[in-house]
């Protein structure tokens, strides 16, 4: 029905549900109420629109129109999300009553060259359950919610009996009473404020991050072997005389690919042995659905909340040493140039050699230095860095961005306080790591796009030309040369631009600003190509532990190549069913990225209220009318208020400046200030600085 519903509307002329109706000949309150179920869902997913008149077409018919979630900001306007990247700014007055989380049609329009919006019409109050914290008020518990971003007030109908002030809840929100006003129950005491985990678990909570797995998910765990039986073995490549290794992080326990490498005269033969997690989450399991609506792990801080359970991501699908373990084998002759000539898909088993870590390869390939233990694997490893550098040569050659963005990692005492903020660094060995994936996905998604055949793609779309425009005159008001005329929109002119300004000192901010202006990677089964890339055919194969559309991947690998299922059943069935795993696996990736960031902005400021009095050099990485925000070199970021500069100050948001009255003083991005560090809040996740020594120019 669905599919003749759109079939239907693809018109620009709005059908009236009598039309619709009787074009899809409905005789029964049964079909009638499946029709309104598939309308409902279409205009929710803004496929569809709903005009004020009861009519109905598809929504690419009213190109103002926008559909998406809402996501208010701290000072109260906010931006409508949609999953191909382009956000739309809605001013505090254009809200219209949403609140934080809901799904929303938003009309659009220009304003000052910018795309703005106006909501028109709630689609879905998604919001269903909130966190926050009890605080006794007239022996009564109210709530005070975790995300001030939600301008609503719970009221709760029933409280436990051991509970206290400071205790974390999990409230279900029962009944909308007002506008701004719910009823909640109280279904799960978290724990207090003060315990140890409790902040960062709170957090996960409130970006519908699950924690625990179901007791019919625990009783399954039951039926999977702790290791691999002779009946798994049948139909399988065995890799385990192979010598096959991993290279991970330290502290890795969820390994979900090992490498290979073998060596001739004109070619390398490059072996990436990915862990079959397909093999033991089945449709139709509670595992599968419990995964699926997990759709990835989430990585807060030091925790990792896994997407399966730790029976399955540390123990029999994690690639430990020493054990066989079934995986999904993907071998490539790739010849000096870096290009794939020849590879094979195939399900295998391996038996890893040795559990490697990042560390030690790079002391192996970048210092010649050989830790204990890596003997045997030295002339490996200084082949496969060859065969590295060749293959990312090739990478940049077909328009690979190369941003270099750091990351901060927290690091917290067995309390689970930040006792410190460091830059992660990706070396060589990470780099080689990276490009080898990179190969095994793109000739995965190369084999099905080529069968074509119904696929999860990670796609990202090509930036709009005026945000590059934009991009370009900011550089230029920088005093940043770029090299190349007549700039356009293609991977290689980003590449020149990330290239003129790579020795400047904002070349990190530069680059974060131009990450910013480009469209999110998402997962569609629409291959657009993979604009970051510089790819056309790109999938995410190599992560199945950690990420839903990985595990996805696999079972369509199993179901086309290995049982050779592409009927037109089968083929029916997966174009009905992968466009909704790839739209909810696009939803879930960005909860636990929002979460993750939370997360980050939460520890840095705990980090930071250990050092206030202290004075630090930042650059300056976004101006906005009311003050600047300042990064230190350990990527922690504070907002300098414009009321604590001197004097008056005007922003100027062509310059990206705030210019002070006399224009003798300004600040803009770019800048390098001394600050001090006035204030610092972890329950706001707020840091504030001053500066207090000389001025911009």
């Amino acid at each position: 029905m669905k599919d003749r519903l759109l079939e239907f509307l693809d018109n620009p002329k709005a059908k009236t549900i009598k039309e619709v109706k009787e074009y899809l000949n409905i005789k029964n309150l049964e079909e009638e109420k499946k029709l309104n179920e598939i309308l409902n869902e279409q205009i929710k997913m803004g496929v569809v629109h709903e005009t004020s008149k009861k009519k109905y077409l598809l929504l690419k018919y009213c190109p103002s129109l926008r559909v998406g979630k809402i996501d208010i900001a701290k000072n109260g306007y906010a931006f409508l999300c949609v999953n191909n990247g382009e956000d739309v700014f809605i001013a505090k007055e254009n809200l219209n009553g949403v609140i934080d989380g809901d799904i929303a049609l938003v009309d659009t329009y220009h304003k000052n060259d910018k795309i703005e919006g106006k909501v028109i019409k709630i689609l879905d109050r998604s919001i269903k359950k909130v966190i926050g914290e009890i605080l006794y008020q007239n022996n009564k518990p109210t709530l005070i919610l975790d995300n001030k971003k939600l301008d609503i007030e719970v009221k709760l109908n029933n409280h436990f009996a051991n509970l206290v002030d400071g205790h974390k809840v999990l409230v279900t929100l029962d009944e909308q009473v007002s506008e701004k006003t719910f009823v909640g129950t109280i279904v799960k005491i978290i724990g207090h404020k003060n315990d140890p985990d409790i902040d960062i678990l709170s957090i996960a909570y409130n970006h519908n991050i699950e924690l625990e797995f179901s007791d019919e998910v625990k009783e399954e765990l039951k039926n999977i072997p702790d290791s691999v039986r002779d009946e798994d073995k049948q139909g399988r490549v065995d890799l385990t005389s192979e010598e096959i290794f991993t290279i991970d992080g330290d502290d890795t326990k969820d390994i979900d690919d090992a490498i290979s490498l073998k060596v001739y005269d004109n070619y390398y033969e490059l072996g990436v042995h990915i862990a079959d997690v397909s093999y033991y989450v089945r449709p139709n399991t509670n595992l599968y659905n419990s995964a699926y609506e997990r759709g990835t792990s989430s990585y807060l801080a030091d925790r990792v909340l896994p997407m399966l359970p730790h029976e399955l991501s540390n123990g029999i699908c994690s690639l430990n040493p020493g054990v066989e373990r079934l995986a999904i084998s993907v071998t490539m002759k790739i010849n000096k140039d870096g290009k794939v000539e020849e590879y094979d898909i195939f399900p295998s088993i391996i038996k890893s050699r040795k559990q490697m870590t990042y560390k030690c390869v790079n002391k192996i390939i970048m210092e010649n230095t050989v830790p204990e233990g890596y003997e045997a694997f030295k002339d490996t490893l200084l082949k496969m860095h060859d065969l590295s550098k060749i293959v990312r040569k090739r990478m940049i050659n077909n328009g690979y961005l190369e941003f270099s963005i750091p990351e901060a990692k927290i690091v917290q005492d067995e309390n689970g306080k930040c006792i410190d903020i460091i830059k992660r660094e990706q070396l060589e060995g990470e780099q080689l790591i990276e490009n080898f994936m990179i190969l095994a996905n793109e000739t995965v998604a190369t084999h099905i796009y080529n069968m074509d055949l119904p696929f999860i793609y990670r796609v990202h779309g090509t930036p709009k030309s005026e945000k590059v425009t934009d991009f370009v005159n900011l550089l230029k008001i920088l005093n940043i040369n770029i090299k190349t005329n007549g700039i356009d929109t293609s991977s290689r002119d980003m590449q020149k631009i990330l290239e003129d300004i790579k020795d400047y000192k904002e070349n990190e901010v530069l680059a974060c600003m131009l990450l910013r202006s480009m469209q999110k990677a998402i997962y569609s089964t629409d291959n657009i190509g993979h604009f970051g890339l510089g790819l056309q055919n790109y999938t995410h194969f190599t992560s199945p532990i950690r990420r839903f559309p990985d595990t996805t991947v696999h079972m369509l690998l199993r179901t086309y190549l290995f049982n050779k299922q592409i009927d037109n059943d089968t083929i029916k069935y997966f174009q009905n069913t992968l466009p909704a795993i790839a739209e909810h696996s696009s939803t879930k990736e960005q909860d636990a990225v929002e979460a993750e960031r939370e997360v980050t902005d939460m520890k840095m400021a705990e980090y930071m209220e250990d050092h206030i009095g202290e004075e630090y050099e930042g650059i300056i990485t976004t101006v906005t009318n009311f003050g600047f925000f300042v990064q230190l070199p350990n990527l922690v970021e504070g907002l300098v208020h414009v009321s604590t500069l001197n004097g008056f100050y005007n922003y100027v948001p062509e310059l990206l400046s705030l210019v002070g009255e006399n224009k003798k003083v300004a600040y803009r991005v770019g800048d390098i200030v001394k600050i001090k560090v006035v204030n610092a809040s972890k329950e706001e996740k707020t840091i504030d600085f001053e500066v207090i020594d000389g001025n911009s120019k």
